[in-house]
């Protein structure tokens, strides 16, 4: 039977995935932007890939279970990529959160009854929750970590003042992702299957080139020139972390978070900005 990659999200890091990963499998593309979904549903299917596109709101737990229980009709489900998310220049923090947060929790949650046994996940995370970790409270931490699902929105940590600008509330749910990734793998691996996050830099997406042009903007650029590459990332960097989680090669690898942001959070933790 033909095993069934999914991609969560069809902007340029899904769809880079769905690319490079789709080959000799049936790809299951899932996205709330039906517009945008058809558009590289239909590009991938003129290039050979076998694709069925289904519509989704990763903020609705109803929605991502339906998800999970039609790809899994379709075959074993051995491969996973949540790459949907809102960014701070998109988005009011109530939706980020309810996307972002949320949205990777029900994923955890619905894709763990379905994932094949040798089959994996990733989570498009961020470097703005490697660059949180260490400062929100242990408590804080451990709230996000263990929360149900369904419970998590309601926390109050996450009604504070301090997450009224959506940049923070953007870096607190990057951060949850990772955390919540970590938590997830003991249930994943009692399926025999793995589940990592990965933490990207600045993109070069539209989504990222947004942001750039955003206020923080600045910020970013510094990160950038401050870090060891110098260069904005790409689609297809991301691809190339996603290929090696899912893959054979990290068989050992589950519960962790690769930051692949060419060493901009080094930079600014170790002095370089």
């Amino acid at each position: 039977m033909t095993e069934v990659l999914v991609v969560i999200g069809v902007g340029g890091m899904g769809e880079a995935i769905a690319r490079r990963l789709g080959t000799g499998r049936q790809v299951v593309l899932a996205d709330f932007d039906e517009k945008a979904l058809r558009r590289v549903a239909e590009m991938l299917t003129e290039e050979g890939y076998q694709v069925r596109s289904q519509s989704v709101d990763v903020s609705r737990r109803d929605s991502v279970a339906a998800l999970a229980e039609q790809a899994a009709a379709l075959g074993p489900v051995t491969a996973v990529a949540h790459t949907a998310g809102l960014s701070p220049a998109q988005a009011s923090t109530a939706a980020i959160l309810a996307v972002d947060l949320a949205g990777v929790a029900f994923f955890l949650d619905e894709f763990e009854k379905v994932i094949a046994p040798g089959g994996a996940g990733v989570v498009i995370a961020s470097m703005a929750g490697s660059l949180t970790a260490g400062y929100l409270p242990d408590e804080a931490e451990a709230a996000l970590a263990s929360t149900p699902s369904d419970d998590l929105l309601e926390l109050p940590l996450l009604t504070a003042s301090d997450l009224a600008q959506p940049g923070a509330a953007y870096a607190v749910a990057k951060r949850a992702n990772q955390i919540r990734v970590q938590v997830a793998s003991m249930a994943w691996g009692a399926r025999g299957a793995r589940v990592n996050s990965i933490s990207p830099g600045v993109i070069s997406t539209a989504m990222g080139r947004q942001e750039l042009a955003n206020e923080s903007g600045a910020g970013m650029r510094a990160m950038v020139a401050a870090s060891g590459t110098k260069r904005l990332g790409t689609a297809a960097d991301i691809a190339a972390a996603a290929a090696f989680l899912l893959g054979p090669d990290a068989t050992f690898v589950t519960g962790t978070d690769l930051l692949v942001d060419g060493g901009a959070v080094a930079a600014a933790r170790r002095g370089g900005l």
